[in-house]
């Protein structure tokens, strides 16, 4: 039940920030809920071996390189999913901090509700 939860607000703060940033398009619920899946999917196995691969220069900038590579995993998914599409790696880098944000505060507002 939680992954479906987690799904599904991923899904949400995917059309949110589609609708907040011009350079995102997304075609449709079917589409934002397969590129929220697809997301999550290569958020648990890529991200790691990225982040582990990438801690030097991670170490160097204090974590913000960690921006740089939500940015890349956001493209790769445009480039998956068929109806969502990024214009580029700036819009990708905002798209990601804003389902960050969205998605961080919907998880706390379902985490109040169950407590």
């Amino acid at each position: 039940m939680n992954i479906l939860v987690r799904w599904l607000i991923t899904t949400f703060a995917i059309i949110v920030s589609a609708y907040i940033l011009p350079g995102i398009t997304v075609v449709g619920l079917s589409t934002a809920l397969l590129a929220a899946l697809v997301l999550g999917l290569i958020n648990v196995f890529l991200k790691p071996i990225l982040i582990i691969l990438t801690l030097p220069i991670n170490i160097i900038t204090l974590g913000l390189f960690t921006f740089v590579i939500n940015a890349a995993l956001v493209l790769l998914t445009a480039r998956l999913v068929p109806g969502f599409e990024v214009a580029g790696f700036w819009w990708a880098l905002l798209f990601s901090l804003i389902v960050s944000i969205v998605t961080a505060g919907l998880h706390s507002i379902v985490r109040d509700k169950r407590a």
